[in-house]
């Protein structure tokens, strides 16, 4: 393979940026024996302004799209070809001219529990503190028990893991998928089932974007997907991108194909306090996913009511609307050919 040939892969440093974009390089050499080749494959590492800013919570800062501001610049800028990322992480809306695929199967989406003191929420002692930089596992917490505090708390896995043991909270919660792919499944006390605390969107499932022009990264890509898990994030980022989600608005949703080819669709909006949530669950075809989410979102908004939507909007300006070009900007692709 000529040297302009090489597959340029985007990353974030850290470990569990590095293991997942490890796991989609060794897939796709698995899938294109043409990158198997020496030197055909080359991982880049881009710190992003949400690496550096770690004593900060992202809702202060701009948003998930920290994670990702940099290396879209380098994609556009023709630095890179792909970008790795955890889907969860993924932004609502995208640049102009970079497309998002959901690819491999997903993991399992729950949260864990991890704590020294109890072996689950609901054990939690009265008044326990629980660390967090989520605002949709604080409403919900909160939701559940809201005789707990609840504290931000960022860092990557090892540094939270960290500060659990020595003591700076009783207890904090963690996507099951990234710690399995990290192989520290060993510090999960207990899962958080779907029933008591709704996922992020995407949470388990790996995410890949590349130019929307670039022909190769986009076949190379397509490649990798599970078609069930691609239509059940088309349906849960549709759904997000109706609501405008954001790391100030506390909104959760879950997406799976049934036993009959049908696809169910979960999602939830609440208060950032915790105090109310709105909860909406709808059924509809796989392919089309896309209305669905927006079915769910839209009911989700009447169901808020006045009550919900005001204590967010409180909470920030304009984080709740619909969004005129929801299609174009969710930018998640089933396959790169279709429009």
């Amino acid at each position: 393979m000529a040297a302009v040939d090489k597959l340029r892969v985007g990353t974030r440093g850290s470990p569990l940026a590095l293991t997942q974009t490890n796991q989609v390089i060794n897939i796709l050499k698995e899938h294109h024996a043409v990158l198997g080749n020496n030197g055909a494959v080359e991982t880049i590492v881009i710190k992003t302004t949400g690496d550096r800013e770690q004593s900060r919570l992202l809702s202060e800062i701009g948003g998930k799209g920290l994670f990702t501001k940099e290396l879209d610049e380098a994609m556009l800028r023709g630095e890179i070809d792909i970008a790795i990322h955890s889907m969860k992480d993924m932004p609502t809306f995208l640049p102009e001219g970079i497309v998002l695929h959901a690819i491999t199967e997903r993991v399992d989406p729950r949260d864990a529990f991890i704590s020294p003191k109890a072996k689950s929420i609901s054990d939690l002692p009265q008044g326990a503190i629980v660390g967090t930089a989520s605002l949709r596992r604080k409403s919900q917490i909160l939701n559940l028990r809201p005789d707990l505090q609840v504290v931000p708390f960022r860092g990557n896995v090892d540094t939270r893991l960290n500060k659990l043991e020595a003591g700076e909270v009783d207890a904090t919660l963690l996507a099951y998928a990234g710690l399995t792919r990290l192989g520290k499944q060993d510090v999960v006390t207990s899962l958080v089932e779907t029933d008591q605390i709704l996922p992020a969107v995407g949470q388990g499932v790996l995410a890949a974007t590349c130019r929307e022009e670039d022909l190769r990264a986009n076949a190379m890509i397509a490649s990798l997907a599970h078609p069930p898990t691609t239509a059940a994030v088309l349906a849960e980022r549709a759904m997000l991108a109706v609501l405008d989600g954001s790391c100030q608005t506390p909104i959760a949703g879950l997406a799976h194909l049934d036993g009959t080819g049908k696809l169910d669709l979960r999602g939830i909006i609440a208060r950032p306090d915790g105090a109310e949530k709105a909860e909406v669950e709808l059924s509809g075809l796989a392919s089309e996913a896309e209305l669905l989410g927006t079915q769910v979102a839209e009911r989700l908004l009447l169901e808020a009511g006045p009550s919900i939507l005001d204590a967010i909007k409180a909470a920030g300006p304009d984080i709740i609307r619909p969004h005129p070009e929801m299609e174009r900007s969710n930018g998640l692709l089933a396959d790169p050919k279709e429009d």
